[in-house]
């Protein structure tokens, strides 16, 4: 499992610095930010992941949606390594978030409620968090 997280995130980073395609999709009465798409590949699952690197972005996350189809996620891109905490703050949706290592590795995953404001962080410091809709990677090993 380790090498498709380390796979999917250098398939990700590639896909980044070719050809970005935004995300559009209008919240109701929330506004959607404009944020870069990639397909993440891990094995034979593709992943159509909304890409979070700015502080606006990685603040705002997933909150508002009231879907997101199974083969969606999104994952947080942060400049330095660091103990990452993630909360549910009008986030809808029940997620678990990957906390994965610059090698790839999941360092732990944190399943997480809707609308749960408590903190949900990495056993140890991390770069990426990989949001997907809760079930999605106990399912798939």
């Amino acid at each position: 499992m380790h090498q498709k997280i380390r796979r999917l995130l250098l398939t990700a980073f590639a896909a980044l610095a070719c050809a970005p395609v935004f995300a559009q999709r209008a919240l109701v009465g929330q506004p959607q930010l404009q944020l870069p798409r990639t397909t993440l590949t891990a094995g034979m699952h593709r992943i159509d992941a909304q890409v979070a690197t700015t502080p606006e972005q990685r603040h705002t996350g997933l909150m508002h949606r009231r879907d997101m189809p199974a083969h969606e996620g999104m994952l947080f891109i942060f400049e330095q390594p660091g103990v990452q905490c993630f909360w549910m703050k009008n986030t809808l949706l029940a997620l678990t978030a990957a906390f994965v290592a610059d090698d790839g590795a999941i360092v732990n995953l944190a399943d997480m409620q809707p609308l749960d404001e408590r903190s949900h962080c990495s056993a140890k410091p991390v770069r990426y968090v990989l949001e997907m809709n809760q079930g999605w990677f106990e399912q798939r090993h």
